[in-house]
This record gives structure tokens, C-alpha cells and sequence, in this order.
């Protein structure tokens, strides 16, 4: 918009300056909005996962209230963080979980510290199936009997994928034994390996007493008959108390949630010492480049504020076994690094 020859006649050298000021602010507040196309990259490779399906619930209802065209792209961490990085014009966003600061933490190659290096969004929900397994014949009914059989000198050997979210269980439990039981935590081994499936396949051949896994993809093979090879059993979920109690009654699949609270504290205790145990729910949120506009960021913390207050995206979230978890960007990124610091003492004491 152009200041009319009238309004530059009836101002001063002074007010004019501080007219075009004006004009050239409210330029760039209009600026400072998504436009186009919008990429939102994943710091996974499956379109079947969790990361997937969580930003795709969150995506959609975001681009329909935004009147845009947003699309989730399961690029993988490594990817998708470059990616980010070379877009500061707001055309590429980032979801992700845990991992990506837990990556750091555990000394992952490709994962900074994304409180350096990244603008934190908004938090948007809570996976609570963090799950760790036995064989439904294992002689170890609980996780207790796990932490006994392990200060008793037993080899207890567990698969996981290392370094973030199905690391961060195995670590406290060590701790936890390292406390209890001094000098005997090298009883319990990681076996590290890959995907679900894999840790999954561990199990079946006997390599593996305990495995890390999720409501989501184990919940079918804890119906399975005790003699099927593939039959197993919740021992643990790291989940607070107060996530599981959110869930759906029907809980998941066959595994109600009032059977779902058996394996959280305190039925079930990881000590972290001095009265405090271990929990951790796996939280999923947006990241952006360090240089996008913070235009931007408020609008996304308003659409989703919006959305969130409306009501319905709960619904959808609740019915794919996901937890509620919008909290804006400022009290988001503060919550996220005084989680991480917590972490970073557990992984700290078992290196």
C-alpha cells in the first residue's frame, strides 16, 4: 500500500519516517506468515509408525484451519534435520519426539543440540506405550524379578535401538541396579540392534530376555498362547501413572487401560534414588530453523491454541492410543530442556 500525496503533503520530514516505519512494520508482520507449500519432515522413515501418524493427525487439522497445503514427509532424523536447517523461510517444519535431544545426549552422530540449534515448538501429544517385554514363558514374571536376577549375577540381556527413546528405559534400569545392587549393573546387557521387528526377532530366537517395544506394535503378541514362540508379555511401561490414566478405558487392541496401569509405577519401581523413580512418557513436538520468523511461530502456537480449544483433534489423538499434549512454544521449549537435564543425569551415571 502506498502513502497518498495527501497524507505525505500533511506530514513533516519527522512523520514521514515514522509513517513509512509504520507502513514498512505492518509489511512485514503480513510477511511473517506461512505461505505456499509447507513441508513438515519427520525424523523417521515409516509411514506406519507412531512420529507418522501423530504428525499427520496434528498436520491435517492445520492446514485445513490455516486454508494451506501441508504435507508429513517420513524422511528420517539425519535427513530431516538437514533439511530444516536449509530452509529459514517457514516452508519447512519439523516433527519429532525424544529422540532428537536424547540422541545428543547418548552422542548419536548427526543429532546437535536442538536447543542450540533450533527454534522448540509447540508440544502436541503424548505416545504412553513406551514398553519393555519378556517371553510369555520367561522365568521373569516382573520386572523386579529382572533387577533380583541381575544383582543375583545373572546375564539378563536386552534389545534395543540405541541411542534415544528405547535406550532411555534400558539406562534407568542400570541405574536403578547400580543403586541397589553395587557393582553388579554389567549384569544387564544391550543387545543393540534396529527396528521393532528386529528386536522383535531377538526375542523369538532366544537372544534376548527383555526387549524395549510398544503397546502399539507388542499388544498383538501378548494374546498369543504361552507355547506360540512369539507369545510375550508386558513386564514394564515407563509412562507415568497420570498418561496411562488419560487412555481410553478400552485401553488398546485386548489390553484394557486399567490393565495397562499394572506395569506403571508404583506397582512397578525404577528408583533413581533419594524416593524418586523413573518415568518417562514419550512426547512428540515441532522444531524449526533458528532463523524462521517469529511470526510464524505465533501463528502456529495460535492456529494449534485454536484447534486444540475446539476439541475434536483429542478425539482422534485418544482413538489412535496418543495422549493430548499441547503446550505453546515458549512454555514447550522450557518444559523439553528441564526434561532433558533430568535424562542427561541417569545417562550420565551409567557412563
Amino acid at each position: 500500500m502506498l502513502l497518498s500525496k495527501k497524507t505525505m503533503m500533511g506530514v513533516g520530514s519527522a512523520g514521514l519516517i515514522a509513517a513509512l516505519a509504520m507502513h514498512s512494520g505492518i509489511a512485514m508482520a503480513q510477511d511473517a506468515q506461512m505461505r505456499g507449500n509447507i513441508r513438515v519432515v519427520i525424523g523417521s522413515t515409516s509411514t506406519g509408525g507412531d512420529t507418522y501418524q501423530n504428525a499427520s493427525i496434528v498436520v491435517d487439522r492445520l492446514a485445513e484451519h490455516l486454508g494451506l497445503n501441508m504435507k508429513v514427509d517420513a524422511v528420517g532424523a539425519s535427513s530431516a534435520f538437514r533439511t530444516l536447517d536449509r530452509d529459514s523461510r517457514g516452508n519447512t517444519l519439523m516433527i519429532f519426539h525424544d529422540q532428537s535431544y536424547l540422541g545428543h545426549l547418548y552422542g548419536v552422530q548427526g543429532y546437535d543440540d536442538i536447543f542450540e540449534k533450533y527454534t522448540i515448538g509447540p508440544t502436541i501429544a503424548i505416545n504412553p506405550g513406551n514398553a519393555y517385554l519378556v517371553a510369555k514363558d520367561s522365568p521373569y514374571e516382573t520386572l523386579d524379578d529382572i533387577i533380583e536376577a541381575v544383582g543375583n549375577g545373572e546375564t539378563v540381556r536386552v534389545a534395543i535401538q540405541p541411542g534415544g527413546v528405547s535406550e532411555i528405559g534400558f539406562s534407568a534400569l542400570k541405574n536403578a541396579i547400580a543403586i541397589e545392587h553395587p557393582g553388579q549393573e554389567d549384569n544387564l546387557v544391550a543387545v543393540n540392534t534396529g527396528s521393532q521387528s528386529d528386536k522383535n526377532q531377538q526375542l523369538f530366537d532366544g537372544q534376548a530376555d527383555v526387549i524395549n517395544g510398544s503397546v502399539q506394535a507388542n499388544e498383538q503378541y501378548t494374546r498369543l498362547p504361552e507355547d506360540d514362540q512369539k507369545a510375550m508379555r508386558f513386564v514394564w511401561l515407563t509412562a507415568r501413572q497420570g498418561t496411562i490414566e488419560q487412555a481410553l478405558e478400552e485401553g488398546l487392541g485386548q489390553t484394557t487401560r486399567e490393565q495397562l496401569l499394572e506395569y506403571v509405577e508404583p506397582n512397578v519401581d525404577v528408583t533413581m534414588g533419594e524416593d524418586e523413580n523413573f518415568t518417562f512418557d514419550k512426547e512428540f513436538f515441532f522444531l524449526y530453523n533458528k532463523e524462521m520468523d517469529q511470526g510464524i511461530v505465533d501463528q502456529i502456537d495460535e492456529a494449534l491454541a485454536a484447534i486444540y480449544d475446539e476439541g475434536s483433534i483429542q478425539e482422534a489423538q485418544l482413538n489412535a492410543f496418543f495422549i493430548p499434549d499441547f503446550n505453546p512454544s515458549e512454555e514447550a521449549s522450557e518444559y523439553l530442556q528441564e526434561k532433558m537435564t533430568r535424562y542427561e543425569e541417569i545417562i550420565s551415571n551409567i557412563n
